[in-house]
């Protein structure tokens, strides 16, 4: 059995808390706040040391951990530090590129390998990053089995 992740935007925790209530895991196409967000099976775990080790340089024991926003039987909601997201906003090409690279490099971390497959990777949440900036939101992810 495996764990799905769906990653969306809130304006705060207590909007991102009540999300799971109405988002059943067969509702994959739609997002309640209209943020088009991700479904993965990449944890958000995995997804801030990407960016934080391979865009911002930071060494992988210095990324700061998720924030528990709700944790249900059924469910559970965390928020990611908006340092995953906002470096991805402004950075170009070569950057991209070059932290799926770094990344790709780094020993001891769970996740995607294929420098090309974080290269991809990358790309999707710079787009969910704009996203989330234009509408004023923060980063959170649903997680159940």
């Amino acid at each position: 059995m495996g764990v799905t992740y769906k990653y969306f935007g809130a304006p705060d925790g207590a909007t991102a808390a009540r999300v799971p209530i109405s988002m059943r895991p067969e509702e994959l196409g739609g997002d309640e706040l209209g943020m088009g967000g991700m479904f993965t099976k990449i944890k958000p775990e995995t997804i801030a040391a990407m960016v934080l080790t391979g865009i911002q340089g930071m060494p992988l024991h210095r990324v700061p951990p998720l924030e528990l926003v709700v944790l249900h039987p059924d469910y559970a909601v965390v928020k990611l530090p908006m340092t995953v997201v906002d470096p991805l906003r402004d950075i170009g090409e070569e950057s991209v590129g070059a932290a799926a690279f770094i990344w790709s490099t780094v020993p001891d971390r769970g996740g995607p390998r294929d420098a090309f497959n974080v290269y991809q990777l990358l790309h999707e949440w710079q787009d969910f990053s704009v996203r989330l900036h234009e509408a004023g939101h923060q980063p959170y992810c649903l997680v159940w089995p």
